[in-house]
């Protein structure tokens, strides 16, 4: 590894260790904006949408990171922070009961009320049509990220694991969106 990047990384894990929670908001922030400028060139956008980008940033470093270091915390205090396999599935199983769901009715009310200025009748009648979907779908990926998440990434790395893992889901969720509207259009 080079000389610059190895003193990143050992400047970054030290962020990590010395102030856990604005490391993992700002990793969250930043990831979120990557997610987004690859979904929005993907998508064939030729022009940046910056406010777009701006407002991913402001989701992952207000409530992603936030919400994901709290919650990681939570369930090792929970479960005692075991990873025997019987442990792992619990914690999974809490976290696909209560966290996605959240997450996922977060995400899509943000995502149509801030992002696309939507008024809440709107979002509203959204919801009703497509959160079951988004949820289902949801639940047929992510818990074999936090079986992963829970069984082989320490603590204070599941965040960003969950984050890294997230850029890749964000840009598959935006082509799934954007091939059903072509089919449709």
């Amino acid at each position: 590894m080079g000389s610059v990047a190895k003193k990143g990384l050992q400047q970054y894990m030290l962020q990590l260790q010395q102030h856990p929670l604005r490391t993992k908001a700002i990793t969250a922030g930043v990831l979120s904006a990557l997610s987004d400028i690859v979904s929005q060139k993907l998508s064939g956008i030729q022009k940046l949408q910056i406010k777009r980008i701006l407002l991913k940033v402001l989701f992952g470093f207000g409530y992603l990171g936030p919400f994901g270091h709290y919650l990681h915390i939570l369930l090792d205090k929970l479960f005692k922070g075991k990873k025997d396999t019987t442990t792992v599935a619990k914690k999974v199983a809490v976290e696909q009961l209560t966290a996605s769901p959240w997450n996922n009715l977060v995400f899509m009310v943000y995502y149509g009320m801030v992002i696309d200025g939507r008024p809440w009748s709107q979002v509203k009648t959204k919801l009703k049509k497509e959160y079951p979907a988004v949820q289902f779908t949801s639940w047929t990926f992510w818990p074999v990220v936090g079986w992963v998440n829970h069984q082989y990434i320490p603590q204070q790395f599941r965040v960003i694991f969950h984050s890294l893992i997230a850029v890749g889901w964000g840009i598959f969720l935006n082509l799934r969106a954007r091939s059903m509207a072509l089919t449709k259009g």
